[in-house]
């Protein structure tokens, strides 16, 4: 089969048209919105962590976690009155089952690995997450891969190199880097 340059040139910028509208598509459903607002409940979350002790930090986590799951859901349910596929409740259900069968192998790995401090607890839960996120990001494209692969060694620099700061680091480059994404992919994408 022979192509000539005009036919390529042709389906090159048809794929570049077709990544473009599939970015934007990403960028106006809502997908920045669980960025920012996982950023933001990481931010606080572990920026008290590193600054308080005692329960009152369970408290914090319960509180922020319930709050920033509320309004993510709400802030999403708003933007998602698009047309969606036949097909899409079947996929939600499959991307549910991932989740779940994840979280589910999380907790027998924290439970084959305890006793846990809480650095070792927050990494491990960290580590599972990223790979979810991973897995959900190549259903689409390898591009959602990089910011995994940017966090998980961003994870792991804190741990070994500034245990110290660990929570903080969290906080500020992990929360930092969601909302900075979140808000990159709403308004450059």
């Amino acid at each position: 089969m022979n192509i000539s340059p005009n036919e390529a040139e042709e389906a090159l910028d048809a794929i570049q048209k077709m990544t473009q509208k599939t970015r934007r598509s990403i960028a106006s459903s809502g997908a920045h919105v669980s960025l920012i607002v996982t950023g933001v409940v990481w931010l606080i979350g572990f920026t008290c962590t590193q600054f308080l002790s005692g329960p009152i930090v369970a408290y914090i986590w319960i509180g922020i976690s319930i709050l920033g799951s509320a309004l993510a859901g709400i802030l999403n349910m708003r933007m998602s009155t698009r047309v969606r596929s036949p097909s899409a409740g079947a996929t939600a259900k499959r991307i549910g089952l991932v989740w779940l069968l994840l979280a589910v192998y999380c907790l027998a790995a924290i439970a084959v690995a305890w006793p846990l401090d809480g650095k070792q607890l927050t990494t491990f839960i960290i580590l599972f997450v990223m790979i979810g996120w991973m897995a959900m990001g190549l259903l689409l494209d390898f591009t959602p891969v990089w910011p995994g692969l940017i966090i998980i060694a961003l994870v792991l620099v804190g741990y070994f190199l500034f245990p110290d700061y660990f929570y903080l680091w969290m906080g500020i480059l992990g929360g930092g880097g969601m909302i900075a994404l979140g808000l990159y992919i709403r308004y450059r994408w």
